[in-house]
């Protein structure tokens, strides 16, 4: 069964009419879509700094008549996230959950380490999702989602906070070939390579583009409008990613 996810990052949410302007834009262009996306995912960074109030405007924008799925980034604060975005009670262990979207096994994984930028995935969540690959049913691919890139994307910033120790979760998509792809946020630009023999696609960010060195010195392009990526998963479980930018 073919699978349509949209997919968004960093959206940084902090009470300001720009912050908030650019995400409800992209949301109301996804609600408007002639056919809806079988789900949205949202790879982290939601709130800029990680407070309760941030959360529940993101609560406010993110409804949507498709499943909203989320992890968190490093600018998130798991027991606000969990409290204001998943009506949970306020915990600092790791957000992880699985969902089963258009016959496929989306794994949202917290790659976050409190007060760092950098990120990893902990023993209890490379656990997790062992356990949870494990147990699906034969024939069920996977996607694996989270905030920081296992890989250097050729440049200094996203590059000096990306995940760390990347050989363990390379192990995990050896012994789980159901995994279809990574995909990630954090590094603020629409980019598509490789992990593992396996294609890594990195959702734009709606707060900012990021400026690449050959484009200027400067990272942040504040006047780039926010973008998406729409993702198809199908029947060979092959993944094709278009990518939009929305004026």
């Amino acid at each position: 069964m073919t699978a349509l996810l949209a997919h968004i990052s960093d959206l940084h949410l902090d009470g300001s009419e720009r912050a908030t302007r650019r995400a409800t834009h992209v949301m109301d262009y996804l609600r408007a879509l002639p056919r809806p996306v079988d789900a949205l995912l949202v790879t982290g960074d939601i709130a800029d700094h990680g407070d309760e109030a941030e959360y529940e405007e993101a609560a406010r924008i993110l409804i949507a008549p498709f499943p909203v799925l989320t992890c968190p980034g490093n600018h998130d604060a798991r027991p606000a996230y969990r409290k204001a975005l998943l009506g949970q009670s306020p915990a600092d262990s790791p957000i992880n959950q699985v969902h089963r979207i258009a016959g496929t096994a989306v794994l949202m994984c917290d790659s976050t380490i409190p007060g760092r930028d950098e990120g990893r995935l902990d023993a209890a969540t490379l656990a997790w999702i062992d356990s949870t690959l494990a147990a699906l049913p034969h024939g069920i691919p996977a996607l694996i989602a989270f905030h920081q890139p296992p890989v250097a994307l050729h440049h200094p910033l996203p590059d000096a906070h990306s995940l760390q120790h990347p050989e363990q979760l390379a192990a995990l998509l050896a012994a789980h070939p159901r995994i279809a792809a990574v995909l990630t946020g954090h590094a603020h630009t629409a980019a598509a390579t490789t992990f593992a023999a396996r294609p890594l696609i990195v959702g734009p960010a709606i707060t900012w583009t990021l400026r690449l060195p050959w484009e200027g010195d400067r990272p942040a392009d504040r006047e780039q409008p926010p973008g998406l990526a729409f993702h198809i998963l199908d029947d060979d479980h092959r993944l094709t990613t278009h990518y939009r930018v929305l004026p």
